[in-house]
Protein backbone atom coordinates (compact mmCIF):
# COMPACT_ATOMS: atom_id res chain seq x y z
CA UNK A 1 0.00 0.00 0.00
CA UNK A 2 1.56 3.08 -0.86
CA UNK A 3 1.70 6.99 0.68
CA UNK A 4 -1.35 7.82 -0.72
CA UNK A 5 -3.46 4.90 -0.59
CA UNK A 6 -2.51 5.89 3.02
CA UNK A 7 -4.26 9.00 2.81
CA UNK A 8 -7.54 9.48 5.33
CA UNK A 9 -10.47 10.81 2.94
CA UNK A 10 -11.20 13.57 5.54
CA UNK A 11 -14.38 15.00 3.81
CA UNK A 12 -16.00 11.57 3.95
CA UNK A 13 -15.90 11.33 7.44
CA UNK A 14 -19.05 11.33 9.54
CA UNK A 15 -19.88 14.73 11.14
CA UNK A 16 -21.74 14.25 14.47
CA UNK A 17 -23.66 17.68 14.08
CA UNK A 18 -25.64 15.86 11.41
CA UNK A 19 -26.34 19.11 9.60
CA UNK A 20 -27.04 19.44 5.70
CA UNK A 21 -26.14 22.09 3.89
CA UNK A 22 -27.83 23.53 1.01
CA UNK A 23 -24.62 24.57 -1.59
CA UNK A 24 -20.77 24.00 -1.06
CA UNK A 25 -18.06 23.92 -3.58
CA UNK A 26 -15.94 26.72 -5.50
CA UNK A 27 -16.63 29.92 -6.12
CA UNK A 28 -15.23 32.72 -9.03
CA UNK A 29 -13.15 30.37 -10.64
CA UNK A 30 -11.75 31.61 -13.78
CA UNK A 31 -10.85 29.51 -16.61
CA UNK A 32 -10.84 29.10 -20.11
CA UNK A 33 -13.84 27.41 -21.66
CA UNK A 34 -15.36 27.24 -25.08
CA UNK A 35 -18.73 28.63 -25.95
CA UNK A 36 -21.26 28.16 -29.28
CA UNK A 37 -21.05 30.85 -31.80
CA UNK A 38 -23.31 31.41 -34.97
CA UNK A 39 -21.20 32.62 -37.21
CA UNK A 40 -18.07 30.82 -36.22
CA UNK A 41 -18.99 27.52 -34.66
CA UNK A 42 -17.04 27.99 -31.35
CA UNK A 43 -15.54 30.77 -29.53
CA UNK A 44 -13.06 30.85 -26.91
CA UNK A 45 -13.93 32.85 -23.92
CA UNK A 46 -12.62 33.18 -20.07
CA UNK A 47 -15.47 32.80 -17.56
CA UNK A 48 -16.11 32.88 -13.92
CA UNK A 49 -17.61 29.73 -12.72
CA UNK A 50 -19.62 29.14 -9.33
CA UNK A 51 -20.47 25.13 -9.00
CA UNK A 52 -22.29 23.92 -6.36
CA UNK A 53 -23.68 20.78 -4.64
CA UNK A 54 -25.47 20.08 -1.60
CA UNK A 55 -23.98 18.43 1.09
CA UNK A 56 -25.43 15.44 3.17
CA UNK A 57 -25.86 15.69 7.08
CA UNK A 58 -23.69 12.61 7.33
CA UNK A 59 -20.60 13.96 5.19
CA UNK A 60 -17.97 16.62 7.27
CA UNK A 61 -17.09 17.86 3.52
CA UNK A 62 -17.20 17.57 0.00
CA UNK A 63 -14.21 17.12 -2.79
CA UNK A 64 -13.49 20.50 -3.82
CA UNK A 65 -10.95 19.48 -6.64
CA UNK A 66 -13.62 17.46 -8.27
CA UNK A 67 -15.22 20.62 -9.89
CA UNK A 68 -12.83 21.50 -11.87
CA UNK A 69 -11.49 18.61 -12.87
CA UNK A 70 -15.52 18.19 -14.33
CA UNK A 71 -14.87 21.59 -16.00
CA UNK A 72 -11.60 19.77 -17.82
CA UNK A 73 -12.76 16.39 -18.38
CA UNK A 74 -15.51 18.31 -20.14
CA UNK A 75 -12.77 20.02 -22.41
CA UNK A 76 -13.97 23.70 -21.44
CA UNK A 77 -17.05 22.89 -23.53
CA UNK A 78 -20.46 25.09 -21.70
CA UNK A 79 -23.75 25.75 -23.40
CA UNK A 80 -26.92 25.48 -23.37
CA UNK A 81 -26.92 21.55 -24.88
CA UNK A 82 -24.80 20.16 -22.54
CA UNK A 83 -25.29 22.17 -19.29
CA UNK A 84 -27.64 19.63 -17.94
CA UNK A 85 -24.68 16.76 -18.40
CA UNK A 86 -22.03 18.96 -16.51
CA UNK A 87 -24.74 19.17 -13.86
CA UNK A 88 -25.43 15.55 -13.92
CA UNK A 89 -21.75 14.13 -13.64
CA UNK A 90 -21.66 16.84 -10.76
CA UNK A 91 -24.04 15.14 -8.80
CA UNK A 92 -22.69 11.68 -9.32
CA UNK A 93 -19.02 12.48 -8.82
CA UNK A 94 -19.57 14.54 -5.60
CA UNK A 95 -22.49 11.83 -4.46
CA UNK A 96 -25.20 14.90 -4.41
CA UNK A 97 -28.92 15.19 -5.02
CA UNK A 98 -29.06 18.81 -6.08
CA UNK A 99 -26.11 20.32 -8.09
CA UNK A 100 -25.66 24.02 -9.30
CA UNK A 101 -23.96 25.70 -11.58
CA UNK A 102 -23.30 29.73 -12.68
CA UNK A 103 -20.99 30.93 -15.69
CA UNK A 104 -20.14 34.16 -16.81
CA UNK A 105 -18.25 35.45 -19.78
CA UNK A 106 -16.98 37.63 -22.32
CA UNK A 107 -18.77 37.32 -25.77
CA UNK A 108 -17.39 39.23 -28.69
CA UNK A 109 -19.10 39.40 -31.84
CA UNK A 110 -18.09 41.53 -34.98
CA UNK A 111 -19.94 44.06 -35.94
CA UNK A 112 -19.78 46.07 -38.66
CA UNK A 113 -20.34 50.58 -38.51
CA UNK A 114 -23.62 51.51 -39.69
CA UNK A 115 -22.42 53.80 -43.28
CA UNK A 116 -18.64 53.09 -43.70
CA UNK A 117 -19.02 49.44 -42.82
CA UNK A 118 -15.45 49.07 -40.47
CA UNK A 119 -15.68 46.06 -38.58
CA UNK A 120 -15.08 45.87 -34.92
CA UNK A 121 -15.52 43.05 -32.23
CA UNK A 122 -17.94 44.17 -29.33
CA UNK A 123 -18.50 42.93 -26.32
CA UNK A 124 -21.14 41.59 -24.48
CA UNK A 125 -21.56 40.29 -20.93
CA UNK A 126 -23.41 36.54 -20.99
CA UNK A 127 -23.80 33.77 -19.17
CA UNK A 128 -25.50 30.67 -17.41
CA UNK A 129 -27.29 29.41 -14.27
CA UNK A 130 -28.97 26.58 -13.95
CA UNK A 131 -29.75 23.56 -10.98
CA UNK A 132 -30.73 20.08 -11.27
CA UNK A 133 -32.82 18.00 -8.42
CA UNK A 134 -32.82 14.72 -7.20
CA UNK A 135 -34.58 13.26 -10.37
CA UNK A 136 -31.81 14.67 -13.01
CA UNK A 137 -34.20 17.12 -13.66
CA UNK A 138 -33.79 20.82 -14.45
CA UNK A 139 -34.99 22.80 -11.69
CA UNK A 140 -33.64 26.13 -13.28
CA UNK A 141 -32.18 27.09 -16.83
CA UNK A 142 -31.20 30.87 -17.31
CA UNK A 143 -29.37 32.72 -20.42
CA UNK A 144 -28.53 35.51 -19.52
CA UNK A 145 -27.00 38.89 -21.99
CA UNK A 146 -26.05 42.53 -21.15
CA UNK A 147 -26.04 44.57 -24.11
CA UNK A 148 -24.40 48.41 -24.07
CA UNK A 149 -27.13 50.71 -25.65
CA UNK A 150 -27.74 54.37 -26.36
CA UNK A 151 -30.57 56.25 -25.77
CA UNK A 152 -32.01 59.54 -26.30
CA UNK A 153 -34.40 61.39 -23.62
CA UNK A 154 -37.91 62.08 -25.27
CA UNK A 155 -38.67 64.33 -22.78
CA UNK A 156 -35.51 67.01 -23.42
CA UNK A 157 -36.10 66.35 -27.20
CA UNK A 158 -39.67 67.66 -26.58
CA UNK A 159 -39.08 70.41 -24.77
CA UNK A 160 -35.56 71.97 -25.99
CA UNK A 161 -35.53 74.36 -29.36
CA UNK A 162 -31.42 72.10 -29.76
CA UNK A 163 -30.53 69.26 -29.34
CA UNK A 164 -31.35 66.86 -26.66
CA UNK A 165 -29.45 64.99 -23.98
CA UNK A 166 -27.93 60.86 -24.74
CA UNK A 167 -26.29 58.59 -22.61
CA UNK A 168 -25.10 55.02 -22.50
CA UNK A 169 -26.69 52.34 -20.68
CA UNK A 170 -26.75 48.36 -20.07
CA UNK A 171 -29.61 46.78 -20.49
CA UNK A 172 -29.98 42.46 -19.33
CA UNK A 173 -31.95 40.31 -20.37
CA UNK A 174 -32.48 36.90 -18.39
CA UNK A 175 -34.68 33.89 -20.28
CA UNK A 176 -35.78 30.74 -19.59
CA UNK A 177 -36.51 29.02 -22.78
CA UNK A 178 -37.89 25.80 -24.03
CA UNK A 179 -35.12 24.90 -26.50
CA UNK A 180 -31.98 26.00 -27.99
CA UNK A 181 -31.51 29.39 -29.16
CA UNK A 182 -28.26 31.41 -30.61
CA UNK A 183 -27.59 34.33 -27.95
CA UNK A 184 -27.06 36.53 -30.43
CA UNK A 185 -30.59 36.70 -31.43
CA UNK A 186 -31.23 37.92 -27.91
CA UNK A 187 -28.54 40.27 -28.14
CA UNK A 188 -30.25 41.62 -31.32
CA UNK A 189 -33.78 41.94 -30.40
CA UNK A 190 -32.38 44.61 -27.18
CA UNK A 191 -30.57 46.60 -30.07
CA UNK A 192 -33.25 47.34 -32.17
CA UNK A 193 -35.16 48.34 -28.92
CA UNK A 194 -32.69 50.85 -28.48
CA UNK A 195 -32.36 55.37 -29.73
CA UNK A 196 -29.26 53.48 -31.24
CA UNK A 197 -26.59 50.69 -31.12
CA UNK A 198 -22.97 50.92 -29.63
CA UNK A 199 -19.77 50.35 -31.92
CA UNK A 200 -16.43 49.87 -30.76
CA UNK A 201 -14.97 51.73 -34.21
CA UNK A 202 -16.91 54.44 -35.94
CA UNK A 203 -15.99 56.99 -38.89
CA UNK A 204 -17.37 60.40 -38.71
CA UNK A 205 -20.45 59.78 -41.19
CA UNK A 206 -20.82 56.81 -39.09
CA UNK A 207 -21.72 58.98 -35.95
CA UNK A 208 -23.41 61.40 -38.01
CA UNK A 209 -25.72 58.52 -38.92
CA UNK A 210 -25.93 57.25 -35.40
CA UNK A 211 -26.59 60.62 -33.82
CA UNK A 212 -29.57 62.00 -36.19
CA UNK A 213 -30.91 58.05 -35.88
CA UNK A 214 -31.07 58.64 -31.96
CA UNK A 215 -32.37 61.62 -32.31
CA UNK A 216 -35.33 60.52 -34.18
CA UNK A 217 -35.82 57.60 -32.02
CA UNK A 218 -35.97 58.83 -28.18
CA UNK A 219 -36.37 55.96 -25.48
CA UNK A 220 -37.07 56.24 -21.46
CA UNK A 221 -35.63 53.09 -19.95
CA UNK A 222 -39.48 52.41 -19.39
CA UNK A 223 -39.72 52.24 -22.92
CA UNK A 224 -36.85 50.44 -23.84
CA UNK A 225 -38.24 47.21 -21.36
CA UNK A 226 -41.32 47.42 -23.14
CA UNK A 227 -40.30 47.34 -26.16
CA UNK A 228 -38.15 44.33 -25.45
CA UNK A 229 -41.26 42.90 -23.35
CA UNK A 230 -43.42 43.20 -26.08
CA UNK A 231 -41.00 41.02 -28.32
CA UNK A 232 -40.19 38.31 -26.27
CA UNK A 233 -43.94 38.12 -24.95
CA UNK A 234 -44.63 37.24 -28.49
CA UNK A 235 -41.23 34.37 -28.80
CA UNK A 236 -43.32 30.94 -28.14
CA UNK A 237 -39.62 29.56 -27.11
CA UNK A 238 -39.53 31.70 -24.14
CA UNK A 239 -41.26 30.41 -20.71
CA UNK A 240 -39.94 33.51 -18.37
CA UNK A 241 -38.05 36.57 -18.76
CA UNK A 242 -36.93 39.47 -17.11
CA UNK A 243 -35.21 43.01 -18.17
CA UNK A 244 -33.42 45.37 -16.66
CA UNK A 245 -32.44 48.37 -18.09
CA UNK A 246 -29.70 51.15 -16.48
CA UNK A 247 -28.98 54.79 -18.37
CA UNK A 248 -25.81 56.26 -16.85
CA UNK A 249 -27.25 60.11 -17.03
CA UNK A 250 -25.45 62.30 -18.84
CA UNK A 251 -27.40 65.56 -17.14
CA UNK A 252 -27.92 63.84 -13.72
CA UNK A 253 -25.64 62.27 -11.04
CA UNK A 254 -27.79 59.15 -11.10
CA UNK A 255 -28.95 56.41 -13.13
CA UNK A 256 -32.37 55.99 -14.11
CA UNK A 257 -33.50 52.63 -14.27
CA UNK A 258 -36.70 49.90 -15.19
CA UNK A 259 -37.11 46.60 -14.66
CA UNK A 260 -39.77 44.12 -15.92
CA UNK A 261 -40.62 40.29 -15.05
CA UNK A 262 -42.72 38.37 -17.25
CA UNK A 263 -43.91 34.44 -17.36
CA UNK A 264 -45.09 33.96 -20.66
CA UNK A 265 -46.94 30.09 -19.26
CA UNK A 266 -48.17 31.07 -16.12
CA UNK A 267 -45.98 28.93 -14.04
CA UNK A 268 -42.80 28.96 -12.42
CA UNK A 269 -39.24 28.87 -14.18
Amino acid sequence: MNDRQKMADVQNMHDSREIEIDKVGVKNVKYPIIVLDRANGHQNTIATIDMYVNLPHHYKGTHMSRFVEILHEYKNMINMKNFPDILKEMKARLDAEAAHMSVSFPYFIKKEAPVSKTPSYMEYQCGFKGSMGADNTMTEFIVSVSVPINTLCPCSKEISEQGAHNQRGITKVDVHTKRFFWIEDLIDIVEKSASSDIYSILKREDEKFITEHAFDNPKFVEDVVRDISERLSRDTNIRWFAIEAENFESIHNHSAYAYLERDNEGGKI
